[in-house]
């Protein structure tokens, strides 16, 4: 049991997802209590597409990062479908990243048969126990699958992934209050929703039952917006005043990141 653990049990955690070091030493400045990454930014940051494409050094690498970033913060890893098919070779995976001072991962179905995932968690389980908080994502909402039964698809899901260990269940891409309320009472998992537009707020969550909330990439993508339209604009003019427009400034970046040792 790790101190990422204890903070599903009650109330709702609002978890930033950091992209890199940098992004997680930020997050940390503003208070958050624990950071997650998110894959799509950790690839596109290191010049990769998501989708488990990144290679396997570079994502524990990018862990070892954002740990140090996070600066004693609990740290949840999106290691997306396990970059394997092989639950062995996911397992071992994933206790590089507890080596590397991770507390969680995200793994997910991608909409694949729920045994190929229940399958990879178990393997996990075995290898670290309780070192890290697995969070199951079932892509049930994300994929359109069962349309006419979502809640009763991701509940039979989820208690497959439940039996396998998992330690949460994620479930991006659902925003309506009554579904909401009903995949909360169909799971004895903590209850984890994606950022997503319609969703209700932090408040109304936390009276439905979730239990974690994530930014998924969409800190990261406003990130990307505003880089590309600045970039735009000084390739246009070379104006140099709009760079410095809700810019931090040097010195106050630099702060924010760890010491030397």
């Amino acid at each position: 049991m790790t101190p990422f653990h204890t903070l599903h049990r009650e109330g709702l955690l609002i978890l930033p997802n950091a992209w890199d070091g940098g992004s997680a030493a930020l997050m940390r400045a503003l208070g958050a209590r624990a950071v997650a990454t998110t894959s799509a930014g950790v690839a596109w940051a290191l010049g990769w597409p998501d989708g488990d494409a990144l290679p396997v050094e570079r994502v524990v690498q990018a862990a070892r990062d954002v740990v140090r970033g996070a600066g004693g913060l609990p740290v949840s890893i999106d290691m997306e479908g396990g970059y394997a098919d092989d639950p062995a070779e996911v397992a071992a995976l994933a206790g590089r990243l507890v080596e590397a001072g991770a507390q969680g991962i995200n793994i997910e179905d991608g909409g694949g048969p729920a045994e190929a995932l229940a399958a990879k968690i178990a393997a996990v389980k075995a290898a670290v126990g309780g070192a890290l908080f697995v969070n199951a994502r079932c892509d049930v909402w994300l994929r359109g699958l069962a349309p006419d039964a979502p809640v009763a698809e991701a509940a039979r899901r989820g208690a497959l992934y439940a039996a396998a260990g998992a330690d949460g269940l994620f479930t991006p891409g659902l925003t309506d209050e009554r579904d909401i309320a009903a995949m909360a009472a169909a799971t004895a998992l903590p209850l984890n929703l994606l950022a997503w537009p319609g969703l209700p707020d932090a408040a109304t969550l936390k009276g439905l039952g979730v239990r974690r909330l994530s930014a998924g990439s969409g800190i990261c993508g406003a990130v990307w917006g505003r880089a590309a339209a600045l970039t735009e604009a000084f390739l246009a003019d070379g104006r140099s005043e709009p760079l410095g427009e809700g810019a931090m400034g040097w010195a106050e970046v630099n702060a924010l990141m760890p010491a030397v040792e």
